[in-house]
Protein backbone atom coordinates (compact mmCIF):
# COMPACT_ATOMS: atom_id res chain seq x y z
CA UNK A 1 0.00 0.00 0.00
CA UNK A 2 1.05 3.38 -0.59
CA UNK A 3 1.63 5.56 2.26
CA UNK A 4 -0.73 8.36 2.83
CA UNK A 5 1.93 10.86 2.16
CA UNK A 6 2.31 9.65 -1.39
CA UNK A 7 -1.38 9.88 -1.88
CA UNK A 8 -1.47 13.37 -0.71
CA UNK A 9 1.26 14.28 -3.13
CA UNK A 10 -0.85 13.21 -6.09
CA UNK A 11 -3.16 15.91 -7.32
CA UNK A 12 -6.70 14.80 -7.29
CA UNK A 13 -8.47 15.05 -10.66
CA UNK A 14 -11.66 17.05 -11.13
CA UNK A 15 -14.49 14.57 -11.96
CA UNK A 16 -16.38 17.23 -13.92
CA UNK A 17 -13.61 17.90 -16.42
CA UNK A 18 -12.97 14.92 -18.69
CA UNK A 19 -9.55 14.13 -20.01
CA UNK A 20 -8.64 15.99 -23.23
CA UNK A 21 -8.44 12.94 -25.55
CA UNK A 22 -11.93 11.81 -24.48
CA UNK A 23 -13.22 15.31 -24.98
CA UNK A 24 -11.84 15.49 -28.55
CA UNK A 25 -13.24 12.06 -29.49
CA UNK A 26 -16.65 13.02 -27.98
CA UNK A 27 -16.75 16.28 -29.96
CA UNK A 28 -15.86 14.52 -33.24
CA UNK A 29 -18.54 11.88 -32.62
CA UNK A 30 -21.06 14.62 -31.79
CA UNK A 31 -20.39 16.51 -35.02
CA UNK A 32 -20.61 13.30 -37.07
CA UNK A 33 -23.98 12.37 -35.51
CA UNK A 34 -25.17 15.98 -35.82
CA UNK A 35 -24.19 16.08 -39.50
CA UNK A 36 -25.98 12.80 -40.25
CA UNK A 37 -29.09 13.99 -38.41
CA UNK A 38 -28.94 17.36 -40.16
CA UNK A 39 -28.70 15.66 -43.57
CA UNK A 40 -31.37 12.99 -43.00
CA UNK A 41 -33.69 14.12 -40.24
CA UNK A 42 -33.74 17.92 -40.57
CA UNK A 43 -35.31 17.99 -44.10
CA UNK A 44 -38.05 15.61 -42.93
CA UNK A 45 -38.70 17.71 -39.84
CA UNK A 46 -38.78 20.89 -41.95
CA UNK A 47 -41.11 19.22 -44.44
CA UNK A 48 -43.51 18.11 -41.66
CA UNK A 49 -43.36 21.59 -40.11
CA UNK A 50 -44.09 23.24 -43.50
CA UNK A 51 -47.00 20.88 -44.12
CA UNK A 52 -48.35 21.61 -40.67
CA UNK A 53 -47.97 25.36 -41.17
CA UNK A 54 -49.74 25.15 -44.55
CA UNK A 55 -52.51 23.03 -43.01
CA UNK A 56 -52.99 25.51 -40.19
CA UNK A 57 -52.95 28.45 -42.62
CA UNK A 58 -55.46 26.61 -44.85
CA UNK A 59 -57.71 25.97 -41.89
CA UNK A 60 -57.45 29.61 -40.86
CA UNK A 61 -58.33 30.67 -44.43
CA UNK A 62 -61.20 28.18 -44.46
CA UNK A 63 -62.39 29.45 -41.10
CA UNK A 64 -62.25 33.03 -42.36
CA UNK A 65 -64.15 32.04 -45.51
CA UNK A 66 -66.74 30.18 -43.43
CA UNK A 67 -67.03 33.14 -41.11
CA UNK A 68 -67.48 35.52 -44.07
CA UNK A 69 -70.10 33.17 -45.54
CA UNK A 70 -71.84 32.97 -42.16
CA UNK A 71 -71.86 36.77 -41.99
CA UNK A 72 -73.35 36.90 -45.50
CA UNK A 73 -75.98 34.30 -44.60
CA UNK A 74 -76.78 36.26 -41.43
CA UNK A 75 -77.13 39.48 -43.44
CA UNK A 76 -79.36 37.68 -45.97
CA UNK A 77 -81.43 36.21 -43.14
CA UNK A 78 -81.85 39.62 -41.55
CA UNK A 79 -82.85 41.12 -44.91
CA UNK A 80 -85.35 38.32 -45.48
CA UNK A 81 -86.68 38.76 -41.95
CA UNK A 82 -87.11 42.50 -42.54
CA UNK A 83 -88.83 41.78 -45.87
CA UNK A 84 -91.08 39.24 -44.17
CA UNK A 85 -91.98 41.76 -41.48
CA UNK A 86 -92.77 44.38 -44.13
CA UNK A 87 -94.81 41.86 -46.08
CA UNK A 88 -96.69 40.83 -42.93
CA UNK A 89 -97.40 44.47 -42.12
CA UNK A 90 -98.57 45.07 -45.69
CA UNK A 91 -100.81 41.99 -45.60
CA UNK A 92 -102.18 43.03 -42.22
CA UNK A 93 -102.92 46.53 -43.55
CA UNK A 94 -104.47 45.08 -46.70
CA UNK A 95 -106.63 42.73 -44.63
CA UNK A 96 -107.77 45.62 -42.45
CA UNK A 97 -108.63 47.65 -45.55
CA UNK A 98 -110.47 44.70 -47.08
CA UNK A 99 -112.29 44.15 -43.79
CA UNK A 100 -113.31 47.80 -43.64
CA UNK A 101 -114.42 47.66 -47.30
CA UNK A 102 -116.35 44.47 -46.64
CA UNK A 103 -118.01 45.99 -43.59
CA UNK A 104 -118.92 49.11 -45.59
CA UNK A 105 -120.31 46.95 -48.41
CA UNK A 106 -122.29 44.84 -45.95
CA UNK A 107 -123.65 47.98 -44.29
CA UNK A 108 -124.62 49.40 -47.68
CA UNK A 109 -126.25 46.09 -48.62
CA UNK A 110 -128.07 46.02 -45.29
CA UNK A 111 -129.19 49.62 -45.80
CA UNK A 112 -130.36 48.79 -49.32
CA UNK A 113 -132.26 45.72 -48.10
CA UNK A 114 -133.77 47.77 -45.27
CA UNK A 115 -134.87 50.42 -47.77
CA UNK A 116 -136.34 47.70 -49.99
CA UNK A 117 -138.19 46.18 -47.05
CA UNK A 118 -139.47 49.61 -45.97
CA UNK A 119 -140.50 50.44 -49.54
CA UNK A 120 -142.20 47.05 -49.87
CA UNK A 121 -143.89 47.64 -46.51
CA UNK A 122 -145.09 51.07 -47.61
CA UNK A 123 -146.30 49.64 -50.91
CA UNK A 124 -148.09 46.85 -49.05
CA UNK A 125 -149.63 49.34 -46.63
CA UNK A 126 -150.71 51.53 -49.54
CA UNK A 127 -152.19 48.53 -51.35
CA UNK A 128 -153.94 47.40 -48.16
CA UNK A 129 -155.22 50.96 -47.60
CA UNK A 130 -156.55 51.16 -51.15
CA UNK A 131 -158.14 47.72 -50.83
CA UNK A 132 -159.65 48.72 -47.50
CA UNK A 133 -160.87 52.02 -48.98
CA UNK A 134 -162.42 50.17 -51.92
CA UNK A 135 -164.07 47.64 -49.61
CA UNK A 136 -165.21 50.48 -47.38
CA UNK A 137 -166.62 52.34 -50.40
CA UNK A 138 -168.57 49.31 -51.42
CA UNK A 139 -169.83 48.66 -47.89
CA UNK A 140 -170.63 52.33 -47.29
CA UNK A 141 -172.29 52.55 -50.72
CA UNK A 142 -174.40 49.51 -50.07
CA UNK A 143 -175.37 50.75 -46.62
CA UNK A 144 -176.08 54.27 -47.92
CA UNK A 145 -178.22 52.88 -50.76
CA UNK A 146 -180.17 50.70 -48.37
CA UNK A 147 -180.60 53.58 -45.94
CA UNK A 148 -181.64 55.97 -48.70
CA UNK A 149 -184.04 53.37 -50.01
CA UNK A 150 -185.61 53.01 -46.58
CA UNK A 151 -185.84 56.78 -46.16
CA UNK A 152 -187.31 57.35 -49.61
CA UNK A 153 -189.31 54.22 -49.44
CA UNK A 154 -188.20 53.12 -52.89
CA UNK A 155 -185.57 50.70 -54.02
CA UNK A 156 -182.47 52.33 -55.42
CA UNK A 157 -181.21 49.28 -57.21
CA UNK A 158 -179.87 51.06 -60.26
CA UNK A 159 -176.26 50.15 -59.99
CA UNK A 160 -174.82 52.93 -62.19
CA UNK A 161 -176.64 55.65 -60.32
CA UNK A 162 -175.76 54.03 -57.06
CA UNK A 163 -172.04 54.00 -57.96
CA UNK A 164 -172.09 57.66 -59.02
CA UNK A 165 -173.84 58.71 -55.84
CA UNK A 166 -171.42 56.73 -53.67
CA UNK A 167 -168.37 57.99 -55.53
CA UNK A 168 -169.53 61.60 -55.26
CA UNK A 169 -170.21 61.17 -51.52
CA UNK A 170 -166.81 59.57 -50.86
CA UNK A 171 -164.97 62.16 -52.96
CA UNK A 172 -166.60 64.88 -50.89
CA UNK A 173 -165.49 63.09 -47.71
CA UNK A 174 -161.92 62.76 -48.99
CA UNK A 175 -161.80 66.41 -50.01
CA UNK A 176 -163.10 67.37 -46.58
CA UNK A 177 -160.42 65.17 -44.91
CA UNK A 178 -157.67 66.68 -47.08
CA UNK A 179 -158.79 70.19 -46.21
CA UNK A 180 -158.81 69.33 -42.49
CA UNK A 181 -155.31 67.87 -42.76
CA UNK A 182 -153.98 70.96 -44.54
CA UNK A 183 -155.51 73.24 -41.92
CA UNK A 184 -154.00 71.13 -39.11
CA UNK A 185 -150.53 71.26 -40.69
CA UNK A 186 -150.77 75.02 -41.25
CA UNK A 187 -151.72 75.51 -37.59
CA UNK A 188 -148.56 73.90 -36.36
Amino acid sequence: MKPLVNMAAEVPENPLVPPIPELVIGLIAFFIVFGILAKKLLPTINKVLDERRKLIEGRIDDAEAIQAEAQQVLADYRAQLADARHEAARLRQEAQEQGATLIAEMRAEGQRQREEIIAAGHAQIEADRKAAAQALRQDVGTLATELAGKLVGESLEDHARQSRTIDRFLDELEAQAATDTTKAEAGR
